[in-house]
């Protein structure tokens, strides 16, 4: 199969259902909580690597992640390692849009890699980001970062999409979310250069901003450094990898931390214990300070 590269600004919004919500009590959190105040909006937001729907046993189960999604009562959730049509290990299903349709919430995908199909009519082989989300979405986009790729016998760093971001629209307010999933390689050069890129992008947008992903770096690695100028680590206070004996936090839900209108404060954050991927997933209470963005 050959590889296509995306332009850097592709819609991916997939699709859109009415949402659903099944209540459930957080447990304790590491973050300090602080009251709702004047016109302030709460919203719960999370990130999870899903490991291309299999968990610590390394079995496919999307019944088994439904339904810690479902836990995990987000209002909007990143999710990364997401198949769509890539192979026997997710036995060739569409994993975003599956997810979305089981949980009633919009979608939108961001592939890394969308390869060409086995067959002329069958569809075409997709992994990446995704972004779900109980409010609606009224942009979305698949941004190029350097990459270094799985995919060729001799890579070498270049632009590739899979840098997802959509704006929802949170009782009015423009909300900008990226989802991303940075190199795991053990040299952080990739990681330096997609760190750049990503603040690079960001700039460009206004108004609350939350990047929620698989950064493969801990938190005070000297790559994430910069990321930390412009944005507030919503730290959860407990590791996210490997899932059944975390040792290291990977995984960060991170926000914006001021300029007019881009505020928001992190009530509580916390890391519920599940074996539904190899990572766990991190989930942040937040509260978005009303005001203008693009």
């Amino acid at each position: 199969m050959s590889l296509r590269r995306r332009t850097s600004r592709i819609p991916q919004l997939l699709f859109a259902a009415s949402l659903l919500g099944v209540l459930v009590a957080p447990p304790a959190a590491a973050t300090t909580a602080h009251p709702p105040s004047g016109g302030d909006l709460p919203l719960r937001v999370a990130t999870y690597n899903i490991h291309a729907g299999a968990g610590v046993d390394g079995v496919f189960d999307l019944d088994r992640q439904t339904a810690e999604l479902r836990s995990l009562d987000a209002d909007v959730i990143g999710l990364q390692d997401v198949d769509r049509h890539w192979g026997d290990r997710s036995e060739w299903r569409d994993l975003a849009g599956e997810l979305a349709r089981r949980l009633r919430m919009h979608v939108s995908f961001a592939p890394i890699y969308s390869l060409d199909p086995d067959r002329p009519d069958g569809p075409r082989a997709e992994y990446g980001v995704a972004v779900l989300s109980r409010h609606r979405i009224v942009g979305a986009e698949n941004h190029e970062i350097t990459r270094l790729s799985t995919q060729d016998p001799d890579p070498v760093p270049a632009p590739a999409p899979g840098f997802g971001e959509v704006v929802l629209r949170v009782r009015g307010l423009p909300v900008h979310v990226y989802v991303t999933h940075l190199d795991y390689r053990p040299d952080p050069a990739v990681r330096v250069a997609q760190v750049a890129d990503t603040r690079r992008i960001m700039a460009e947008d206004r108004g609350p901003r939350i990047l929620l992903g698989d950064f493969n770096a801990e938190p005070d690695a000297p790559e994430l450094a910069p990321l930390w100028r412009e944005l507030a680590d919503a730290d959860p206070g407990a590791p996210t990898f490997p899932a059944q004996a975390p040792v290291k936090r990977i995984d960060f839900v991170a926000v914006s931390k001021g300029g007019p209108g881009a505020g928001i404060t992190v009530r509580k954050a916390w890391v519920p214990k599940t074996d539904a991927s190899d990572h766990l997933p991190v989930v942040a209470d937040l509260l978005v300070r009303r005001g203008k963005g693009r």
